[in-house]
């Protein structure tokens, strides 16, 4: 049966990506991630890298989260920050690498790629 081309990035010969929260190779659960974000005011919360590519490892793969906080909810956050890897781990029910800036040299292309677990409407 022949493979229909789904997007640019196959088209170059690179293993396609997911681009939607419902082809993610992991399960999790929805409210859990809403009630952290909105918990810690996060507008928009989104995953990269392995996670979106054929490459992902279940067992050995950490998931990369990009986080963006509302202007406000970062102030005199001090360590707590660094905790909410590891809350987010316990949802994800995977290591989490999270973040909330990037190098600016990847970040156009992190964001284009990235695919959207929460985002506050």
């Amino acid at each position: 049966m022949a493979r229909s081309v789904k997007n640019a990035t196959e088209i170059e010969g690179v293993d396609p990506m997911v681009t939607d929260v419902n082809n993610l190779p992991i399960e999790f659960d929805r409210e859990r991630v809403a009630a952290f974000c909105r918990d810690r005011g996060i507008v928009r919360l989104s995953v990269f890298g392995s996670v979106l590519r054929d490459d992902f490892d279940s067992v050995r793969s950490d998931i990369d989260v990009l986080a963006d906080f509302k202007p406000e909810a970062t102030r005199g956050i001090g360590f707590r920050f660094f905790g909410y890897g590891n809350e987010l781990a316990g949802i994800l029910g995977h290591k989490v690498d999270f973040c909330s800036r990037l190098d600016p040299r990847l970040e156009p292309t992190v964001r284009r790629e990235a695919v959207t677990l929460y985002e506050d409407s």
